[in-house]
């Protein structure tokens, strides 16, 4: 696009100047009444080319682009067509629990037979229920690429792990990397946040916390390269350190690199909270680190830790 000099704005890994603002305008006014505002970030998307790692355009944050520069007076989207109401989970029965358990408890020696999986796609609601239910977060819909593990011990669920895209903001994890701008924007997608790990109150083991996650990392990017069409470098994971000491974490060799400013986005905005949380780190690959400050990054070899078996 001729005639822009210097970007007015940039968002993740592109420039948007004058000639990408007349653009969206245009497009914006040309289809006013006739498309939603998904149909009109895919029309976008497929001019610009922008797809996600993985291929698939990039419907989800081309909308939030949009919705940004109309809240700061760039454009006028069309009004939503309707308004989504978020379907409530049902209410679980006080006497019933939606998986297969019992109480357990016992020593690292009894883990042998320990297996962490993907859930099946019926076990995802069972997935959302314990969450709900157990998880001091509860429960909230994952956008974008993501997966979600189960721990199975004897045929019982012992853990249950979630996993989604890294956070976009973590200057301790970008001083930790040494990180700038282009590499970042490039490789951010190799980089998977841990969002949940919940271990039922009535599982009761020595050392199953830092064993599950074990497990579970020597699968991760395998599993997401099945899904999401592309490996991941590392891990990331936040603590409250008010309510938790990452005993597991550090006990499955995960490395304490700061802490956060104690702020949450909500919508396009980053609220204060007040609770700074602790942000762990692990390399899934040997040269993790050297790769991500790479541009662009090359595709990581398998090494033992990647072909390693769960």
């Amino acid at each position: 696009m001729e005639g822009c000099t210097a970007p007015l704005l940039r968002y993740r890994n592109r420039a948007i100047g004058e000639a990408e603002l007349c653009f969206l305008r245009d497009t914006v006014t040309r289809h006013k009444g006739e498309r939603t505002r998904p149909q009109l970030a895919r029309e976008i998307c497929e001019a610009w080319n922008w797809r996600q790692a993985n291929g698939t355009h990039a419907v989800f944050a081309c909308t939030d682009l949009l919705l940004r520069l109309e809240e700061w007076g760039h454009l006028t989207l069309p009004a939503p067509r309707r308004v989504r109401v978020r379907a409530e989970l049902p209410q679980l029965p006080r006497d019933c629990i939606p998986l297969a358990w019992s109480e357990m408890s016992g020593e690292e020696a009894g883990l042998a037979g320990l297996v962490v999986r993907p859930i099946a796609p019926e076990e995802r609601q069972g997935w959302r229920l314990f969450m709900d239910r157990y998880h001091y977060l509860g429960h909230k819909p994952i956008v974008g690429e993501h997966l979600l593990y189960v721990a199975l011990l004897s045929g019982e669920v012992v853990a249950l792990v979630g996993w989604a895209s890294a956070v976009l903001h973590a200057p301790a994890r970008e001083a930790y990397l040494g990180w700038r701008g282009p590499a970042k924007a490039r490789n951010l997608h190799l980089v998977a946040n841990n969002i949940r790990f919940l271990v039922p109150p009535w599982v009761r083991i020595k050392h199953l916390a830092s064993k599950v996650l074990g497990l579970n990392l020597r699968r991760l990017s395998r599993d997401w390269m099945a899904v999401w069409k592309h490996p991941l470098l590392l891990a990331e994971t936040f603590v409250d350190e008010a309510r938790f000491r990452g005993t597991c974490y550090r006990a499955a060799n995960w490395v304490r690199v700061g802490t956060t400013a104690g702020r949450i986005r909500r919508g396009n905005a980053y609220l204060h909270h007040g609770t700074p949380k602790a942000l762990y780190l692990f390399p899934l690959h040997r040269r993790a680190k050297q790769r991500l400050c790479e541009e662009p990054c090359p595709p990581p070899r398998p090494t033992s830790r990647d072909s390693a078996g769960s």
